[in-house]
């Protein structure tokens, strides 16, 4: 593979053509100038060539690894793959962004951040949700001072999918269920506002008739100085719940409605169209008399990570998600994973070094 000149165009290739890469991979980059997707690796051939009919589709994964017009391997099939693929990929010298959850453990996560230095290559996590509008409106709150110094930290991320679907983000296999689906978008967001917990303490349940691995997860990230944050994601709530809520020493911030995004993607909305990411649902602020003010929301552009993937890949930018920090949310997911097993609180499994590292990369 060349390297990638300032002003070249990013070669792409998508792994996997599923909910993932169909509805939020594809279209994200397709509309991002300076990144060509024209490699794919799928068993949705005919899926992709109506979409992209001058794509090339490889059959296996490894092909598409060896194209050498790919520059970027973006990793978007079922958790359990995301290791050997991510692996075979920086072995290969692409630079590689993988879908969430990272990895299935933190063992892995840290061998490919090993492979990534040490071959030179970009590794990234596509947390794209911190372009939503939900989040950057409660950040920007926040950076303002509107609440104070924020004490407790509420997020939600809520469906109401009363029927168990048969796919492999609800099977039984490693990875599923609802806390490695949502669970890493809810503690990338609490970590980015709140800082590292000191403990996770955290209750895991199944709770639908028929279902196969966890739908309802209630974690709790607590803080030497009495902080706390609450993430809460579950497949029975058909309303009622707000997505963000910030409690502080100078009031209180709450977002109820959700970004808009994903559900523009479903409606076949293109990327950058009139409209995309306007959120009409404000944000709710309350003074230390409880008086109530409106904020407009701030628009969303979940495009933003892949521009800035393309950028970082030219050497223009920093890495939009640095490895450590992905690393940090699987330091939650596990934690998370052995205190609801273990029925007892748990401090993360970062080392110092890592702690450091976690500090320097929000500087």
């Amino acid at each position: 593979m060349d390297e990638t000149g300032a002003d070249s165009t990013v070669g792409a290739g998508l792994l996997g053509y599923g909910y993932a890469g169909a509805t939020f991979h594809a279209p994200l980059m397709d509309a991002v100038e300076g990144l060509e997707l024209s490699r794919f690796a799928s068993r949705s051939g005919d899926r992709i060539l109506a979409r992209f009919p001058d794509a090339m589709v490889h059959e296996k994964p490894a092909d598409l690894i060896d194209d050498p017009q790919v520059d970027l391997v973006v990793v978007a099939t079922p958790n359990d793959t995301h290791f050997p693929l991510a692996q075979a990929a920086l072995e290969a010298g692409k630079h590689v962004v993988v879908d969430k959850p990272f990895t299935l453990d933190l063992a892995q996560a840290r061998t490919l951040i090993a492979l990534a230095q040490d071959n030179g290559r970009l590794l990234t996590v596509f947390h794209n949700r911190r372009w939503d509008s939900d989040f950057l409106s409660v950040r920007k709150a926040i950076a303002a001072g509107l609440v104070g110094d924020p004490a407790h930290l509420e997020i939600h991320f809520d469906r109401f999918r009363p029927q168990v679907r048969d796919r492999w983000r609800e099977g039984d296999g490693p990875g599923a269920g609802i806390w490695f689906d949502l669970g890493p978008h809810l503690v990338d967001h609490a970590l980015l506002l709140m800082g590292l917990p000191d403990r996770v303490t955290a209750a895991l349940a199944l709770q639908r008739e028929g279902g196969r691995s966890t739908d309802w997860a209630h974690v709790v990230l607590e803080y030497a100085d009495g902080k706390r944050a609450i993430l809460h994601a579950s497949m029975l709530v058909a309303g009622g719940s707000g997505r963000f809520i910030v409690h502080g020493t100078g009031g209180s911030a709450v977002k109820h409605g959700m970004d808009v995004q994903e559900s523009q993607l479903l409606a076949g909305m293109m990327p950058g169209a009139p409209g995309w990411g306007e959120d009409g649902d404000p944000l709710v602020l309350y003074d230390a008399q409880g008086n109530a003010s409106r904020l407009p929301a701030e628009p969303g552009d979940q495009r933003e990570f892949y521009r800035l993937v393309g950028e970082a890949v030219r050497g223009r930018a920093p890495n939009p998600v640095p490895p450590i920090q992905s690393l940090a949310v699987m330091a939650v997911i596990e934690a998370a994973e052995r205190s609801a097993a273990e029925g007892r609180s748990v401090e993360l499994d970062l080392t110092a070094e890592e702690r450091a590292a976690w500090d320097e990369s929000r500087t």
